[in-house]
């Protein structure tokens, strides 16, 4: 495939900051491919127009994020899509075109490209849908049904889909309408070398035995209201103030946590970073005796991989977790289990680990071996080529497209049967879904 040339298209995170979408770049170019990207501008890092990394050529657009409910999605994305195309000119022609959802507006330039014999891969971070369902709470509207038939041409319209889970791909099959070789699960995953132990700083405990950490993004899905109601249940109920929690990272309802914090009389105890560096980063997680991933069960979450989950493995730490199916099926027993949104039985399970300090070094052991194994990015990587081997007709790399059932399956090659999993499901999704070490976006 040397010689060919992939434009990668992103909206939601700038790149190389956007993780998931940067180790694509990265293994493209590795593979021979010539790899542009367009995306919008960071605030604080890529605020360049154009930057060549690594060989990657990346076009970057100033974007406003969007403020308020669905308008102002649609403003935003509106934006991009215009920026988009502009760009794309500037690139000139292209073997394959990558759109990475959401939003599930890309089909719109990749239908232009088509007529001149490029290829379309659509990369599906989001099921939009459920996106929709679980954001903004307004039921299957008018504005969910025009969501649904955007999502329906993209997939009519993609010669590929990768899906980030068995989930993303059962959608892409059932309510896509897509035979089962042209779809490919490529798992994101953590570069597990660039998560390491540093020495522990007890400062950061700020006097306390355990420190809990929550890494991740702060919007209205992302249940960090649900891990502070279960602090809170953890003091109240459970007896327990030997631990600080640290919440690491940012998004659009950081103010109403920090302030629901304080309402709840965790104000003490409950320090939120904000985003930090690589470096700060590695300290919490090295630090953390217990790791929380409480996004709550909805649409969204229960078919979707939390970036926040393969990363606390990848740290080697025990995590509680809501119970979500593809939660257990990223975790395994890297985690213990509370019923669905049940904030009393989450914190029990938060004092068990804080009890049994060899259950904690079990579960970071387990953890650690299954991002290494078989849910790393080197297997990943194996399926995104596949996909691109599919997509323009080329031989795919041998065993490409085998990965044990379960924990990542991939559709093969149409010469090579269909290996099934029957847990279903991704997304980096979410949380949900990016940069390196840790997006702390979500999905």
């Amino acid at each position: 495939m040397a010689g060919k040339h992939a434009l990668i298209l992103v909206e939601n995170l700038s790149v190389p900051f956007d993780r998931r979408v940067w180790q694509e770049s990265l293994a493209l170019r590795q593979a021979g491919w010539e790899v542009s990207v367009i995306c919008p501008q960071g605030t604080k890092r890529d605020t360049e127009t154009y930057a060549e990394i690594e060989g990657v050529r990346i076009y970057r657009y100033p974007l406003k994020a969007a403020a308020g409910g669905p308008l102002g999605y649609l403003q935003e994305y509106g934006s991009a899509l215009w920026h988009t195309f502009r760009l794309a000119r500037k690139v000139g022609h292209v073997d394959v075109v990558h759109g990475c959802n959401p939003p599930d507006l890309y089909y719109l330039l990749a239908k232009r490209l088509k007529r001149r014999g490029t290829k379309f891969i659509f990369d599906q971070h989001d099921l939009v849908p459920e996106l929709y369902l679980s954001r903004f709470n307004r039921g299957e509207d008018r504005l969910y049904r025009a969501v649904c038939w955007v999502e329906r041409q993209t997939y009519r319209t993609a010669d590929v889909v990768i899906s980030t889970n068995e989930s993303y791909r059962a959608a892409a099959l059932e309510r896509g309408g897509k035979r089962p070789e042209e779809v490919f699960v490529v798992r994101s995953a953590p570069a597990v070398e660039r998560f390491r132990q540093v020495p522990i700083e007890p400062e950061l405990k700020r006097g306390k035995p355990y420190l809990l950490c929550y890494l991740g993004v702060m919007g209205p899905q992302d249940g960090v209201d649900y891990a502070l109601r279960a602090l809170a249940k953890l003091r109240d109920e459970q007896g327990r103030t030997d631990w600080h929690a640290a919440f690491v990272g940012g998004g659009d309802t950081f103010d109403q946590m920090v302030a629901l914090a304080a309402e709840l009389g965790l104000s003490d105890q409950v320090e939120f970073t904000g985003r930090v560096s690589d470096d700060d980063l590695l300290r919490y997680l090295s630090a953390a005796d217990v790791c929380l991933s409480p996004d709550p069960l909805n649409p969204l979450n229960d078919v979707s991989t939390m970036n926040k989950v393969m990363e606390y493995m990848a740290m080697g730490k025990p995590m509680v977790s809501f119970e979500l199916k593809e939660a257990r099926v990223s975790a395994g027993e890297a985690a213990l289990y509370a019923p669905a949104n049940d904030e009393s039985q989450f914190a029990k399970l938060v004092a068990k680990l804080m009890d049994d300090p060899g259950e904690r070094r079990r579960m970071g052991e387990i953890g650690q071996a299954r991002v290494s194994g078989p849910l790393s990015w080197n297997e990943s990587r194996r399926h995104l080529l596949a996909a691109y081997a599919a997509a323009v007709g080329s031989a795919a790399d041998p065993g490409a497209g085998v990965a044990a059932p379960g924990v990542g399956a991939v559709v093969p090659h149409p010469r090579q049967r269909p290996v099934e999993d029957h847990h279903g499901q991704v997304a980096a999704g979410v949380d949900d879904a990016h940069p390196a070490p840790s997006d702390q976006s979500g999905q």
